[in-house]
């Protein structure tokens, strides 16, 4: 019961993610679905690493902890090459007003 309740949550979550990485148009709203289909896939792995008949295997736990300390790492990276695109973007607005010009072809 508690192994089919945890594969339909991963699934559901991998689902949502995936749904949301399709239709957001917006970069931020798409790193956090991705974000949610790597719990999704942890979830997993937990899961069939629980399944074991011999006992608990130590490889897909150190598998999942490694993915989470990579994913919490480029999730930081990519947030702050957000906030540096956009920080970019809006100075080129700015000196583009400026000037007296519109953005955008003659």
């Amino acid at each position: 019961m508690t192994v089919m309740l945890y594969a339909t949550t991963a699934a559901t979550l991998f689902a949502l993610g995936l749904y949301a990485v399709l239709v957001r148009t917006g970069l931020i709203h798409r790193l956090l679905a991705a974000n949610v289909m790597a719990t999704a896939v942890f979830l997993f792995l937990i899961l069939v690493s629980a399944e074991n008949p011999e006992g608990v295997d130590a490889i897909p736990q150190a598998m999942v902890l490694t993915g989470i300390v990579i994913a919490v790492s480029l999730t930081a990276f990519a947030l702050a090459l957000l906030r540096y695109l956009q920080a970019a973007d809006d100075e080129e607005d700015q000196t583009g007003s400026q000037d007296g010009r519109q953005n955008g072809p003659d």
